[in-house]
Order: C-alpha cells, then structure tokens, then sequence
C-alpha cells in the first residue's frame, strides 16, 4: 500500500488503526455505486493510501488520500492523523479545510487500546449489525518541488459511553443521512458542527482483540477475532 515514507505524522493516542472489509456499500447520493470496489483490510495504519469520498468540484467522487492531513502552506510536511471537532475552526492547519475541503472516510470499524500497568490491550469497535459507516474527514494538497501529496485527517469528538473507559475521544462517526450534508460545500458551519456529536453507544458494541494489531505489516482477518486472554480484561464490561 502505497504511503508518505519520507513525511512525518503527530498522533493524537487513538484512531491509530482502523479496518475497512465489508463488502457492502455505504450509500452516498451522486455517487456512482460501480466506484465502491476495494481489497479488505484490516489494519489501516497512518501514512498509508485509504479510500475517500469527496467533491472536487463535479459531485462525490471515490478518490485516494494519504492519511495524515498536511496542510497546503506547510513548509515541514509534518501531517496529522486527527483534527479535533472543538478546534477546527480555530487552528490554522484545520479551518480551511473544515470550510472547503471535507471528505467521508469509509470504514466498518477501528481500534482502541486500553492500558493496564506496562501492558496495552487493543479492542475493536463496530456497528452493532457490523456494516460500514463514514468518519468525518478533511483533507489538503500539499506541494514541495515536484512532490505534490493530497491528504487527509480524520475528525475525533468527546467519546460516548462505549469507548469512555478506554479515552476520551472517538472518531466521528457520521449518522447515513448526514453524507450529503457534509460534502455539501454550502452547509452552513453551524450545521456541520452539529453533524461531530459522539455516535450513539447503543447502537456500537466491542470486543478485546490481538495485540498483533500493533504492527501495522499484519493485515489479515485474525486480526478482530476476539481474544479475551491477554491482559484479562473481563469483556462483560464492554
């Protein structure tokens, strides 16, 4: 898979991995149903090419984005893997983006770890029926000479009650009649914010996973099969 090797990323600690493997579609209106082809995976990791949906100008398109958003004006290609909701409009790297550039990032499901003493246990989060979703994303163009790199970064919002007892934040999970709203370039900011709330608990569910998640080279179904014995963690609580 192709990625940035010689361009640097800041992780904010969560949505470090995540796995887009349904074979379903998710529906996006003007989007042509032929476009949503793609090899299973299981273990997207930063700097790597991921699949996107955006509007360049002539309706939604399926398009490639390298994950970790640098912005167009950087001079150090330094990329960001998350932008947080509170501080999109705020911060210099995010406004621009969050105005003109916004993009939905398919997936069926991402992984949070949870530590415990020296020990770190992956978990991997889903739908509760196991189908695919958007996160909300951004995304930039940034040129150095002749290397030109259009990136992306995806949202984070407070977490709900599912993800709480690992971190405090999550990705932002886009409810299905939102999609339009969000890669509409005349929905108002207001609007737009409103769309970042944390994705319903009631309607996610979650597992302990294998801690080969942690390397990003492994890449197969394995890797969200459910794996109670590592560190102990009673499953009943999530």
């Amino acid at each position: 898979m192709a990625c940035a090797k010689s361009l640097r990323y800041r992780f904010e600690i969560m949505c470090g991995r995540f796995t887009l493997r349904s074979r379903d579609r998710i529906k996006v209106k003007g989007l042509p149903t032929s476009d949503l082809r793609f090899e299973a995976r299981y273990n997207i990791a930063p700097s790597q090419s991921i699949l996107a949906i955006a509007d360049f100008g002539h309706g939604p398109e399926l398009t490639s984005l390298v994950w970790g958003l640098i912005p167009s004006w950087s001079n150090v290609g330094k990329g960001f893997i998350n932008a947080r909701c509170e501080t999109l409009e705020a911060k210099p790297s995010f406004s621009e983006s969050f105005q003109q550039r916004r993009c939905l990032i398919p997936s069926d499901g991402f992984f949070e770890w949870r530590r415990l003493g020296r020990s770190k246990q992956p978990f991997y989060f889903q739908l509760k029926d196991e189908s695919p979703f958007a996160f909300a994303g951004i995304w930039d163009q940034w040129r150095n000479g002749e290397q030109l790199v259009t990136s992306c970064a995806i949202i984070t919002t407070a977490a709900n009650e599912l993800v709480g007892p690992l971190h405090d934040r999550m990705p932002a999970i886009l409810q299905t009649e939102s999609y339009e709203d969000w890669l509409r370039p005349s929905t108002d900011l207001a609007t737009l914010k409103k769309l970042l709330s944390p994705f319903p608990a009631s309607k996610m569910k979650s597992h302990p996973v294998s801690s080969a998640v942690n390397y990003p080279e492994n890449d197969n179904g394995e890797l969200i099969k459910r794996m109670d014995a590592e560190v102990g963690i009673t499953p009943s609580l999530f």
